[in-house]
C-alpha cells in the first residue's frame, strides 16, 4: 500500500509495512543473523549491490527496514538508518561527515555525550568543534570557519529548552556549503519536520518519544538526499552500530501511538507549566508553550505543538531542587524523557555531568536547572505530586 499521501496518524500505523508470505497482520521479527542465498550468483549479486536481497542483519534486515521506512516517511526524507542507540546515530553522523582537519559548529546545549564525544574522542583525529548558543543566529555566522563541514543543532535544546530557527540555519548552511543536521528528539516528527525546513539530516534517540515506553534503547537517522544517506549508512554498517530485529519490532509497536501520546502529554505540560510559573518557590521556568519563553513566536512557527519538556529552577537553588526531587513520588527520578511516565532529573550532575562546569554555565546549564518530562498521567496528579514536593522545601 502506498501511504505517502495519507495522514500522519495513518502513516504511524501503516508506513513501512510489507506483506510476508504468511500474511502477518504486524511486521514479523526476523530474528536471524544471516540470510540464505538462492544461488552462488545471487549471493555475489547481493554483495555487489545488484540485488535487493538481505545478507546479514548488521547490513540489513526486513524488520529493521520496515521501521526505517516508517520513520523516513514520517520525516518526509529519502531513507532511514536505524541504530542501536541514540548515541550510535550521533556517532555515525559524526564519523560519516567529519574528517581530519574538519570543523563542526554545534548548539552548546545538546545532549551531554553528543558534546563529550567530540571534545574527548574526535579531537584525537584533529576534528575541532565550536559550541555556541544557536538560538542566536549571529553566533552561528561568527563561529563558521573555512574548514567547517557540519552545522549541528538540537531544538528544543537539551536541557535549556532554547529554540533554534531551522530555516535560518538551512540558509546559512547552504550559503557556506555545510551539512545541516538536526537532533529532533525533543519534538519527534509529529511536532517538527526539520527536512521540510531545509535540513539535510535529522536524527532521533528513539528511546524517547518515538518508542515512548522506556523499554527500548535505539536511534534513527533520516536524510533528505541519497548521497548523504549512503555515506552515513556505510559508516553505521562498518562501525557495527545497527539496531537488532527485536528492537525494531518493539519500536514499530511503540511508534503507532506517538501522536496520541504527545497530544496527551502536551495537554498536561501546559497545565503543569502554568502551575510552576505561578508557584512562589519557582525562580524561573522555560517551556516553549508559554509567552514568557524567549522564542515563543518561533516555536509557534516551526513546531506543530510545544511538546511536553520543560526546565525550571527554584529560589533555593540546587539544594531546593534536590529536596524536590527526593520528595516527589509520581514523577520518577531518572534520566531519559518522552515516555508515558513523568520523569524528573538534574542535568548538571546527571545527563551532562561529563561537560565541564565552565562549559555547562556558558550553555545555560546551571546547577539549579531541573529537567521535567511530563507524561500522560492525569495532570491533576502530576501537579499534586509537584505541590507535595515543593511543600517539603
Amino acid at each position: 500500500m502506498d501511504t505517502k499521501d495519507l495522514g500522519f496518524n495513518t502513516k504511524l500505523i501503516h508506513a513501512g509495512e510489507f506483506n510476508d508470505e504468511f500474511g502477518s497482520a504486524t511486521v514479523p521479527i526476523y530474528q536471524t543473523s544471516t540470510f540464505k542465498f538462492k544461488s552462488a550468483q545471487h549471493g555475489a549479486d547481493c554483495f555487489a549491490g545488484k540485488s535487493d536481497g538481505y545478507i546479514y542483519t548488521r547490513i540489513g534486515n526486513p524488520t529493521i527496514k520496515a521501521f526505517e521506512n516508517n520513520i523516513a516517511e514520517l520525516e518526509n526524507g529519502y531513507d532511514g538508518i536505524a541504530t542501536s542507540s541514540g548515541m550510535a546515530a550521533i556517532t555515525s553522523v559524526y564519523m560519516a561527515l567529519l574528517g581530519a582537519g574538519s570543523h563542526i559548529v554545534s548548539s552548546d546545549a545538546v545532549y551531554g555525550p553528543a558534546r563529550d564525544v567530540l571534545e574527548q574522542d574526535f579531537t584525537r583525529f584533529d576534528v575541532k568543534a565550536s559550541f555556541v548558543n544557536t538560538s542566536n543566529i549571529e553566533n552561528i555566522k561568527t563561529a563558521i570557519k573555512p574548514n567547517t563541514k557540519v552545522l549541528y543543532i538540537e531544538t528544543p535544546a537539551n536541557p535549556t529548552m532554547d529554540i533554534t530557527d531551522i530555516a535560518a540555519c538551512a540558509k546559512i548552511a547552504k550559503d557556506h556549503n555545510l551539512i545541516l543536521v538536526v537532533d529532533n528528539t525533543f519534538s519527534s516528527p509529529y511536532l517538527q519536520k526539520p527536512l521540510d525546513l531545509g535540513a539535510d539530516v535529522v536524527l532521533h534517540s528513539i528511546t524517547k518519544f518515538i518508542n515512548g515506553h522506556a523499554d527500548i534503547v535505539g536511534g534513527v537517522i533520516v536524510t533528505k538526499y541519497a548521497p548523504i544517506y549512503k555515506k552515513i549508512r556505510h559508516s553505521m554498517v562498518y562501525m557495527g552500530c545497527n539496531m537488532d530485529p527485536h528492537q525494531a519490532f518493539m519500536v514499530i509497536r511503540g511508534v503507532k501511538t506517538l501522536a496520541i501520546r504527545i497530544e496527551r502529554a502536551q495537554e498536561n505540560a501546559i497545565k503543569v507549566a502554568k502551575f510552576l510559573q505561578a508557584h512562589p518557590k519557582v525562580a524561573w521556568l522555560k517551556y516553549p508553550g508559554l509567552e514568557s519563553h524567549p522564542q515563543y513566536e518561533l516555536a509557534k512557527t516551526q513546531m506543530k505543538g510545544f511538546g511536553s519538556m520543560m526546565s525550571f529552577g527554584l529560589k533555593g537553588g540546587f539544594e531546593a531542587g534536590k529536596k524536590l526531587m527526593d520528595n516527589v513520588h509520581l514523577a520518577i527520578l531518572a534520566v531519559s524523557l518522552g515516555g508515558v511516565e513523568t520523569l524528573i532529573q538534574h542535568p548538571a550532575s546527571m545527563t551532562h555531568a561529563a561537560v565541564s562546569k565552565e562549559n555547562k554555565l556558558a550553555a545555560g546549564i546551571t546547577d539549579d536547572l531541573i529537567r521535567f518530562s511530563v507524561g500522560i498521567e492525569d495532570a491533576e496528579d502530576i501537579i499534586a505530586d509537584l505541590k507535595h514536593g515543593l511543600e517539603k522545601i
